[in-house]
């Protein structure tokens, strides 16, 4: 292992401690249409959807490559927050067809 020099240390401290000063400043922010405070895995979901609506769940978890189970959380993040909207899907009922939500 290389040994670091003293500058080098005091850079990397000054860096964290930088780093520490703006996450505590934190107000929600909105970016790109999704708050800033939604989880990874519900920023990804939406920007999927921005490229690829409609959507089943499957083909959510295809294009993602997030795991069902997390796919399904982050469009129940999203519903609640109503940035996404289901509706059925004309091929198989028991499927839902998710999209994102029209602004008024």
């Amino acid at each position: 292992m290389a040994s670091m020099s003293a500058t080098e240390s005091e850079t990397e401290v000054d860096e964290a401690a930088e780093t520490s000063e703006h996450s505590r400043d934190r107000t929600p922010r909105q970016t790109d249409g999704v708050p800033d405070e939604l989880p990874p895995s519900a920023k990804l979901v939406y920007k999927v959807l921005e490229y690829e609506e409609p959507l089943t769940q499957a083909g959510i978890v295809a294009e993602s490559r997030l795991c069902p189970r997390t796919v399904r959380y982050a469009l129940g993040k999203l519903e609640d927050r109503e940035l996404v909207t289901s509706r059925a899907c004309l091929e198989d009922a028991r499927k839902s067809r998710y999209r994102i939500s029209e602004t008024e």
